[in-house]
């Protein structure tokens, strides 16, 4: 596994991280606490060393799962997550307020939480998990912010960007506070590379890559018929034509397949570890089967000029998430 540092917060992680949003049990069905167990040991003797979790994930399951691996791992992992939103609206709306979003009083709770939840006494890297950069200027957040770095309850704080939307933080990091930056970047939304990427590597900024499977529809695995259990998250992301687009657009990147990369998830991943900006990939992982083959792809093999020049044509300009 190889290792990346996380922007000016000095920390060695490892390229490949470990997304836990799936093994909370709420919204992704079918992770049993066994396996995501075992997954998150495998994921660990194979050098892994970076998990991101949500205090929102499983409504404190996840944390409490990657709490029971820290105290059984001991030492070596490096942890990240995140504060939800007080109003429970993701992404965050055009002309929210933060006092509704973000007040001072629920960021200092939620930390509590996810310490009691993560059972540690400081949280590596903390998250606000949605934003609109007109917060920017305001104060609740940093003074949130200062009293629990001073208090030694969290060591490096960030942003997690709203969906799509990787300039919406940019005056936030003008602040510099803001030591690590989470963004959806995968090959079909390529869009941080922009603007925020450039930004980030002048100010350095470590930057989080999210959602390189684009929740799974860069694996090659979602069919015009795939069908996904009620109340699974994925069963309205990829709802109306949606499954279809996303087969034709996964079987014309099938085509760039060979010696660089064998398969749609390793091609996926070693897209997202090509730009130099990217500290670390988080795809979400629920068995063990996935974590060695992910994390196989940290093997210091970069993608050739003419592939990434290929995979350029592939930027699909699409919102998911839009909001209501």
């Amino acid at each position: 596994m190889q290792l990346r540092t996380l922007g000016k917060t000095g920390l060695k992680v490892s390229e490949i991280g470990y997304g836990t949003w799936g093994i909370g049990g709420e919204m992704w069905l079918g992770a049993t606490d066994e396996e995501s167990m075992k997954a998150l040991h495998v994921a660990a003797d194979l050098g892994l060393n970076f998990i991101d979790t949500a205090l929102v994930y499983g409504s404190g399951h996840s944390e409490q799962l990657v709490g029971r691996f820290l105290k059984e791992r001991k030492t070596g992992m490096t942890v990240c997550t995140k504060i939800p939103p007080k109003n429970d609206r993701w992404p965050a709306r055009p002309g929210s307020k933060l006092a509704d979003v973000f007040p001072f009083d629920h960021i200092i709770r939620s930390t509590e939480d996810s310490l009691r939840n993560l059972n540690v006494d400081t949280i590596d890297i903390e998250l606000l998990h949605v934003w609109l950069d007109d917060w920017a200027g305001l104060d609740d957040w940093k003074r949130a912010f200062e009293k629990l770095k001073k208090e030694g309850k969290v060591r490096h704080f960030g942003i997690s960007i709203n969906d799509h939307q990787p300039s919406n933080a940019l005056r936030a990091a003008a602040t510099g506070l803001i030591d690590a930056f989470q963004v959806i970047y995968n090959i079909f939304d390529q869009s941080p590379e922009k603007e925020l990427f450039p930004y980030c590597e002048k100010h350095n900024i470590g930057i989080i890559a999210r959602v390189p499977f684009d929740e799974g529809a860069l694996t090659g695995k979602i069919t015009p018929d795939t069908k996904f259990p009620e109340g699974d998250f994925r069963d309205s992301y990829f709802h109306g034509e949606r499954k279809a687009e996303v087969f034709q657009r996964a079987n014309e990147l099938k085509k760039l397949l060979g010696p660089e990369a064998a398969t749609l998830p390793e091609l996926a991943l070693r897209f997202c570890l090509h730009h130099p900006a990217v500290s670390t990939v988080i795809p979400g992982m629920r068995s063990v089967k996935n974590v060695t083959a992910n994390c196989a792809v940290s093997d210091g093999r970069r993608l050739s000029p003419a592939l990434i020049a290929e995979l350029r044509k592939h930027s699909w300009e699409k919102n998911y998430y839009a909001a209501d």
